[in-house]
């Protein structure tokens, strides 16, 4: 959840863009102050009323699709050859934003530090894939 003190120190121009604070800027919770102009953002245009879980989870499965696409019909060695592209590192650079402000909008709504559940699911993770069952293999845990 926003804490009262993170909220206040992003503020709207005349056209809605989110502006931040200098005391945000020159530090702090990164994540946290991404999150609150991301929520400010939303807020300005009173677009929480169709953030409802449903809605948020598809938005998030479409841009992740958005993702997937740049990469469609690629071989694997071009994919990999893809990183070097300015131009494709721009298109993936705003699909997975996309992707991370989605999530961002998802936790909010149900209240999930995402930096604790991301801690946590790593944790859960290291526990099925012990590194010495699952070094250099790519079966799922129960397989290993």
């Amino acid at each position: 959840m926003r804490s009262k003190r993170n909220a206040k120190k992003y503020s709207q121009d005349d056209q809605g863009h989110c502006l931040v604070s200098d005391s945000a800027a020159k530090g702090g919770d990164r994540y946290e102050q991404l999150r609150d102009a991301m929520i400010s953002f939303r807020d300005a245009r009173e677009w929480r009323q169709f953030h409802d879980a449903k809605n948020l989870a598809e938005g998030l499965s479409l841009e992740a699709a958005e993702l997937l696409e740049i990469f469609l019909w690629k071989t694997t060695d071009e994919s990999r050859a893809m990183v070097a592209d300015g131009a494709v590192q721009a298109k993936v650079r705003e699909e997975v934003a996309d992707c991370f402000l989605y999530c961002i909008l998802m936790a909010d709504a149900f209240g999930i530090d995402l930096i604790e559940a991301g801690q946590k699911k790593i944790e859960i993770n290291a526990q099925k894939y012990p590194v010495e069952k699952a070094r250099g293999r790519r079966d799922k845990y129960d397989v290993l």
